[in-house]
């Protein structure tokens, strides 16, 4: 069944409204009301930003699935964007979610949104660095949190700022903004970085993605700085077993943190949060926070 609606002036068809989407009960409904109210401070993070959708019709307990390209039968009104590919010569197109009705549109085909770190008029060019920590258990969200802490010092004794979120699964991503700067730079400075965490905190952090490298420790993705990758996007729900979010936090909280259960945020979260904090990644839209990245020449 689908239910017409009416969003700034596009007319679209939003179904399966009552579709249990996650064990815990939450609604297709209910992740259409979260997309709604969270667009504010969601919408800016996609805006411009050439998108990859992960998309579970059937539930965060069905299939998933990439979609990178245009779907069929997306609107025309719909705008999209041309993304080289790693062949020569290859290239995909892919929506740019820009406004209110491209967010309803994409968000009733179910999806977690992901970014890359570069916007669509300049492929490539990084305008954020960013590290997903990723904890192998038994580690936890909380040993990621001691390593964010060593990050956040490392990267400010480069001059720059350092922001951080929850990946909204079970780690952190730590986030700096940059003025724009190749991929390949950036990717080469984050894999340093990591390897220099790695000797940092032997017994705690590896910098490669070797399974059997990680249990008890914290992976420090650097790869996600690679041109063709994308990141979960801040605000954006997970296919997780509750409707978890990637959800932007305070260092204070990060220090603070001793229990995993005290940085999981779910979408009933996220505006509370939004009422006392803004949205904690505003400065990553502010060219005057970004710095060039030590010995790059671009």
């Amino acid at each position: 069944m689908s239910q017409m609606t009416e969003v700034e002036g596009r007319r679209l068809a939003l179904s399966n409204l009552d579709k249990v989407l996650y064990p815990t009960g939450f609604t297709k409904g209910e992740l259409l009301h979260y997309y709604a109210t969270t667009a504010p401070v969601l919408l800016p993070h996609l805006r411009d930003r050439p998108l990859s959708f992960l998309r579970y019709p059937d539930g965060a307990e069905g299939q998933h699935f990439f979609a990178k390209n245009v779907p069929p039968g997306t609107p025309d009104w719909v705008k999209t964007a041309v993304v080289p590919r790693s062949g020569a010569g290859e290239s995909g197109r892919h929506v740019l979610v820009q406004d209110m009705p491209t967010l309803m549109w994409a968000a009733n085909l179910v999806t977690e949104f992901h970014t890359p770190q570069w916007t669509a008029d300049a492929p490539g060019q990084a305008d954020r660095l960013v590290f997903d920590l990723d904890p192998g258990e038994p580690a936890t969200i909380v040993e990621c949190c001691a390593v964010a802490r060593w990050l956040r010092e490392r990267l400010e004794a480069d001059g720059f700022e350092v922001f951080a979120k929850t990946s909204g699964s079970k780690g952190l991503h730590i986030l700096v903004p940059l003025e724009p700067v190749s991929s390949r730079w950036t990717t080469s400075y984050a894999k340093g970085l990591a390897i220099e965490a790695e000797r940092a905190m032997t017994g705690l952090v590896v910098h490669r993605m070797a399974r059997q490298l990680r249990p008890g420790k914290v992976f420090v993705d650097w790869s996600q700085n690679t041109a063709a990758k994308t990141t979960a996007a801040p605000y954006t729900l997970r296919a997780r077993g509750a409707p978890t979010v990637s959800t932007p936090v305070t260092w204070d909280e990060i220090e603070a943190c001793a229990d995993p259960g005290e940085l999981a945020f779910e979408a009933d979260d996220i505006a509370p949060r939004v009422a006392d904090h803004g949205d904690l990644l505003d400065h990553l839209f502010d060219p005057g926070h970004a710095r060039p990245l030590p010995s790059a020449s671009g």
